[in-house]
C-alpha cells in the first residue's frame, strides 16, 4: 500500500520565461469492494486427513485411541476384550485405516506376531501403516493420567479451575479403563513428538485437541468386501451410482461425512435407530415438506469450524473464515429458532433447541460488531468497523487525511529542486516510511548522476528515483509507521476476538454435530419421499429378517418394472436357502436386495418394502463380488476363498450370509466340494447355524444330495417359463428347485454364433448321460479336406523338371506326416 501526492509543472507558455506549478494529487485506483457477508466465500480445499492410532493390549482386552487430523479430535473406544489372534483390532485398521499405529515396545508375543505381520505391509500396495514403538513408560496409568488432566485444550474454559477441569474430562474419558487411559497418554505423547499439523510452528504451539470422542464399534461391513451398490468411496472421483450416491442429499460436507460414518458403522442399538426414524417420519408428513426445505437451506452455509478453529488455535485465521464462521453461527441461530417450534417429544429437535445456546449469539453479535467484512476483503487482511477502538480510528482518519497532506508537501519539495525536474511525489511505503519520488531524466545515466544536493538516493524504481530528504525524515518522525501501527492494533483485537470464539468451542462443535445429523436425516427423508420408501421395523425377539415385497433400491431406478420379492429369514426353520435358477433370472439381484434392505435398516433409512421386520443381526458377510486387483497378487479363486473364510470363522447364529456363485472360480467337483462343505459346516451347528443365502447354478447340489435333510435347509429358484424355444423369466422367487442352467438361452443373448451354442448343447447332454463326446463328422471332413488342399498346394508348388528335386525327401517328409489327418 503506498500513497502517492504529485504536484507537477507545465510546459512553457507562449509568454517568454513564463512557468507554471501546478500542485495535484494521485493514488492509486482502489480495487471494487467485495461483498460483506452474502458475498463469494473462499473454498479451502481441505487437506487430506491422516490419522494415528495407539493401541495396548494386555490380559486378553484392548485399549484404542486415535487422533484425526481432519477435525483435530481425538477418539477413544473403552476398554473391548479380544482374542489372541487381535480380530477385533484387525477390524478397527480396517475400517479407519490409519497412517501410523503407536505402540509400547514391550509387548507379549501375540501382539508382537500381530504388528510383525502389519510391518510387512509396509512395502505393499496399498501401503501399511507405519509401526512406531515408544518406550513403556511413556505408557505408564499414572503418568497417561496426568498427561491427560495437564493438558491444554482449547474446548475447556480458561475460567475452570484445576477441580472443574478434572470433573469435566472425568466425565468425557472413562478413566476406570485402565488400557483406555494408558492409550490415551500415550497418543498425547507421540503427537507433542511428532507435533502432527504443527511441524512449522513454534516450539509453544502445541498440536490442536478440539474435543474427544467415544469410538463406537458395533457391526462390521467388511470394506474389502464393498460392492458399488452398498458403499463406494474413490478419492478424486465422482460417486458413481451406488447407495450412498442416491441417498446423499445432504447439503453440507460434514452431513456427506456422518452420512459415510454411519454407512461404515451400522447399529444394533434400538433406541438410537428408532430417534432417527423418528426424524424421518416427521419430514415425511406433506405439511411438513416446507419446513424440511427451509432447514435445508440453512443447512448450507454450515461449513467447516474444526478447520476454523484449528486455524484460531495456531493464529492462521483467514479472513474468508471470519466471513465463513459469521454465516455458520447466524444459520445455526435460525436452525435453533426453527427447532423450538417443532415437536419436543422427538430427540434432535430438543437437543438443538436446548444445545444451541446464547453463547452462539454472542458469538455472532460479537464478530458482526468488530469484523469489517467488506473492507477486510478488499485489503486482504482483518479490519475492524469505526468506533471499535479510537486510537485506531484516529490513525485511520490521519492515514486517509494522509494524501492532501502530502500534496502540501510536495509542491514545498517541487520548490527546492531543479527546475528540470517537472514533477515529484511525497509516497508512503509502509515499513519503509515517507520518500520523495521523482521522475527519471534523460542525463540521469549512471548511478553518479543520481545524487542530488540535499537528498539521500534510496532505490530506482519503474525509472523513478526515491530519496529521502529532511522534510520526509520529519514525516517520519512526526506520523510514525501508521499503517503497520494500524495492523497490529486491528491484530491484537483479532486475537482478542478469537480467544472469546475458542472459549466457546465446545458450542461450536456441537453445533456441528446436531447440524451434521440433522442434516443426513433430511437427506434420508427427501430419498425415502421420492423413492416410496417405508419405515423398518425392529424386533429383538426373531432372529432375522422378515421382508414383504422388497425392492433392490438401485435395480428399480434402473429398470422400467421391477418385480418385488419377499424374504422371511427369521426363525429356525430354513436358516440355509439355496436359490437356484437360471443365468440372469434375478438370484444375485435378490441376495443384494436382502443384504442392502438390512443394511439400510440398521443405518436408521427408510427402506424400499412394503413392511420389513429386522431381527437381531449382528454382522453381513457376503461372497458376491470378486474385487481384483494386480496388487493383491491373489487369484480370483483365493480372493473368493479369503471372503467365505471370514464368513465362517467369525459368523455368529445373529449374522447374515450372503454366498453368490462360490466354487465357479475352479474345477466344478472341487467347487461343489467346496461349497457343500461349508454349507455342511453351518447346518452342523444346528439352531446356531447363521442365517445363510446360497445362490448357485450347482444343481448336483440338490441332484447328489449333498446336504443333509431337515428343516434347517430350504430350496428356492426364479420362476421361469419355457415358450417354445424362448424362456421367459419372471424374476418371481418360489419354492423348489431349478432343472436346468438354461446355459444356450444366456449364450444366444448374448450373441453367440448357433452352431456353437447347438454344438455345446450337445457336448452338455453328453456328459450328464455318461456318454464319451466325439468330434463331429462334420468337422473331422472339414479339416481332412482342409489339410488335403495344403498338401495339394504344396505338390503343384514343385518343379518336376528340376534334377535337383528328390520326390522321396518330399514323400517322407511332407506326405507321410500328414496321413494321419488326411485318412
Amino acid at each position: 500500500m503506498a500513497f502517492r501526492a504529485t504536484p507537477g509543472r507545465t510546459p512553457p507558455g507562449p509568454g517568454p520565461g513564463h512557468r507554471s506549478r501546478i500542485p495535484s494529487a494521485s493514488f492509486p485506483s482502489p480495487q471494487p469492494p467485495m461483498a460483506g457477508p452474502g458475498g463469494i466465500e473462499e473454498e479451502d480445499e481441505e487437506e487430506p486427513a491422516e490419522i494415528h492410532l495407539c493401541v495396548l493390549w494386555s490380559s486378553g482386552y484392548l485399549g484404542i485411541a486415535y487422533y484425526d487430523t481432519s477435525d483435530s479430535t481425538i477418539h477413544f473406544m473403552p476398554d473391548a476384550p479380544d482374542h489372541e489372534s487381535l480380530k477385533l483390532l484387525q477390524r478397527v485398521l480396517d475400517e479407519i485405516n490409519p497412517q501410523s499405529v503407536v505402540t509400547s515396545a514391550k509387548q507379549d508375543e501375540a501382539m508382537t506376531r500381530f504388528l510383525g505381520k502389519l510391518a510387512s505391509e509396509e512395502h505393499r500396495e496399498p501401503k501399511g501403516p507405519e509401526i512406531i514403538l515408544l518406550p513403556s513408560v511413556d505408557f505408564g496409568p499414572e503418568i497417561s493420567k496426568q498427561r491427560l488432566l495437564s493438558g491444554n485444550y482449547s474446548f475447556i474454559s480458561d475460567s475452570m479451575t484445576a477441580t472443574e477441569k478434572i470433573l469435566f474430562l472425568s466425565s468425557i474419558i472413562p478413566f476406570d479403563c485402565v488400557l483406555t487411559v494408558r492409550a490415551l497418554g500415550g497418543l498425547l505423547k507421540f503427537l507433542s513428538r511428532r507435533r502432527i499439523g504443527v511441524e512449522l510452528e513454534d516450539y509453544n504451539v502445541g498440536v490442536p485437541i478440539l474435543g474427544f470422542k467415544k469410538f463406537v464399534f458395533v457391526l462390521q461391513i467388511f470394506k474389502s468386501e464393498s460392492h458399488p451398490s452398498v458403499y463406494k468411496v474413490a478419492s478424486g472421483l465422482k460417486e458413481g451410482l451406488s447407495l450412498f450416491g442416491i441417498l446423499n442429499r445432504c447439503r453440507c460436507k460434514w452431513g456427506q461425512k456422518l452420512l459415510r460414518l454411519w454407512f461404515t458403522r451400522p447399529t444394533r442399538e434400538l433406541r438410537e435407530l428408532n430417534s432417527r426414524l423418528d426424524v424421518i417420519q416427521f419430514f415425511l408428513m406433506p405439511q411438513n415438506l416446507d419446513m424440511a426445505q427451509m432447514l435445508h437451506r440453512l443447512l448450507s452455509h454450515i461449513k467447516n469450524v474444526p478447520l476454523i478453529l484449528k486455524r484460531m488455535k495456531l493464529s492462521h485465521t483467514k479472513v474468508s473464515d471470519w466471513q465463513v464462521l459469521y454465516k455458520t453461527v447466524y444459520s445455526a441461530l435460525g436452525l435453533r429458532d426453527a427447532c423450538r417450534s417443532l415437536p419436543q417429544s422427538i430427540q434432535l429437535f430438543q437437543d438443538i433447541a436446548q444445545e444451541f445456546s446464547d453463547d452462539l449469539h454472542h458469538i455472532a453479535s460479537l464478530i458482526g460488531k468488530v469484523v469489517d467484512f467488506e473492507e477486510s476483503l478488499a485489503e486482504n487482511r482483518f479490519t475492524v468497523l469505526p468506533n471499535i477502538d479510537p486510537d485506531i480510528d484516529a490513525k485511520k482518519r490521519r492515514l486517509m487525511g494522509l494524501p492532501s497532506f502530502l500534496t502540501e508537501v510536495a509542491q514545498k519539495e517541487l520548490e527546492n529542486l531543479d527546475s528540470r525536474i517537472p514533477s515529484c511525489s511525497v509516497i508512503y511505503i509502509p515499513l519503509i516510511g515517507f520518500l520523495l519520488s521523482i521522475p527519471r531524466l534523460p542525463f540521469m545515466v549512471e548511478s553518479s548522476d543520481f545524487e542530488i544536493e540535499g537528498l539521500d538516493f534510496m532505490f530506482l524504481s519503474e525509472d523513478k528515483l526515491h530519496y529521502r530528504s529532511a522534510r520526509t525524515k520529519e514525516l517520519d518522525t512526526l506520523l510514525g509507521d501508521l499503517h503497520c501501527e494500524i495492523r497490529d492494533q486491528e491484530t491484537l483485537l483479532m486475537y482478542q476476538l478469537q480467544c472469546q470464539v475458542l472459549a466457546r468451542a465446545s458450542v461450536l462443535t456441537r453445533v456441528l454435530d446436531l447440524a451434521s445429523r440433522l442434516d443426513v436425516l433430511l437427506a434420508l427423508a427427501s430419498a425415502a419421499r421420492d423413492y416410496g420408501y417405508s419405515r423398518p421395523h425392529y424386533s429383538p425377539c426373531i432372529h432375522g429378517v422378515r421382508i414383504r415385497n422388497g425392492r433392490h433400491p438401485l435395480m428399480e431406478l434402473c429398470a422400467r418394472t421391477f418385480v418385488p420379492n419377499s424374504t422371511d429369514c427369521g426363525g429356525d426353520q430354513g436358516r440355509v436357502k439355496v436359490i437356484t435358477g437360471p443365468n440372469s433370472s434375478g438370484k444375485s439381484i435378490y441376495l443384494k436386495q436382502v443384504g442392502l434392505i438390512t443394511f439400510m435398516a440398521l443405518v436408521g433409512s427408510f427402506v424400499p418394502a412394503e413392511e420389513a421386520e429386522i431381527g437381531v443381526i449382528d454382522a453381513i458377510f457376503t461372497r458376491i463380488h470378486s474385487c481384483e486387483s494386480v496388487s493383491l497378487g491373489l487369484s480370483t479363486f483365493m480372493i473368493d476363498l479369503n471372503q467365505v473364510a471370514k464368513a465362517v470363522n467369525n459368523a455368529t447364529e445373529h449374522s447374515l450370509v450372503l454366498i453368490d456363485e462360490f466354487g465357479k472360480g475352479t474345477n466344478s467337483v472341487d467347487g461343489l466340494a467346496l461349497l457343500a462343505a461349508v454349507l455342511r459346516h453351518w447346518l452342523a451347528l444346528g439352531p446356531s447355524c447363521p442365517h445363510v443365502f446360497v445362490a448357485t447354478n450347482f444343481l448336483s447340489l440338490v441332484q447328489l444330495q449333498l446336504l443333509p435333510q431337515g428343516p434347517l435347509v430350504q430350496y428356492l429358484t426364479m420362476e421361469t417359463c419355457e415358450d417354445g424355444e424362448d424362456l421367459v423369466f419372471f424374476y418371481q422367487l418360489c419354492q423348489g428347485v431349478a432343472s436346468a442352467s438354461h446355459a444356450s438361452h444366456t449364450a444366444a443373448q448374448a450373441g453367440l454364433p448357433d452352431p456353437l451354442i447347438a454344438r455345446g448343447k450337445e457336448v452338455s447332454d453328453l456328459i450328464h448321460s455318461g456318454k464319451p463326446i466325439k468330434a463331429t463328422n462334420e468337422l473331422l471332413r472339414r479339416n481332412q479336406m482342409e489339410n488335403c488342399q495344403a498338401l495339394v498346394d504344396k505338390f503343384l508348388k514343385l518343379d518336376l523338371e528340376d534334377p535337383t528335386l528328390d520326390l522321396d525327401i518330399f514323400i517322407s517328409q511332407e506326405v507321410l506326416p500328414a496321413a494321419p489327418t488326411i485318412l
